[in-house]
C-alpha cells in the first residue's frame, strides 16, 4: 500500500489528518517541505597539526622542478 497522508509535526510528534487502514506496524517516511526546515549550524572541528602525516607514500624526485607545459610562462 502506498499513499500520502498529510499531517503536522510538533516537538517530535506527528499528528495525521486521517488514520490509515493498516494491519499492525508499518514503515513510514516523513518528508518536510524545504521551505519550513531550519538548517542546523554545522559544527566545525578544529584541525589537528600533522593530521595528514604519513598519507604521502611516494614523491617523485623531480617534484619541485618546473613543468614542461608551463615553461613559456616562466
Amino acid at each position: 500500500m502506498q499513499g500520502v497522508i498529510k499531517g503536522i509535526y510538533n516537538k517530535g510528534h506527528v499528528i495525521l489528518e486521517e488514520i490509515p487502514e493498516t494491519e499492525g506496524p508499518i514503515e513510514v517516511f516523513v518528508t518536510f517541505p524545504t521551505d519550513f526546515v531550519a538548517e542546523q549550524p554545522k559544527e566545525h572541528s578544529k584541525r589537528v597539526f600533522g593530521l595528514g602525516k604519513g598519507l604521502v607514500l611516494y614523491m617523485s624526485p623531480d617534484f619541485n622542478e618546473p613543468l614542461e607545459d608551463l615553461k613559456d610562462y616562466m
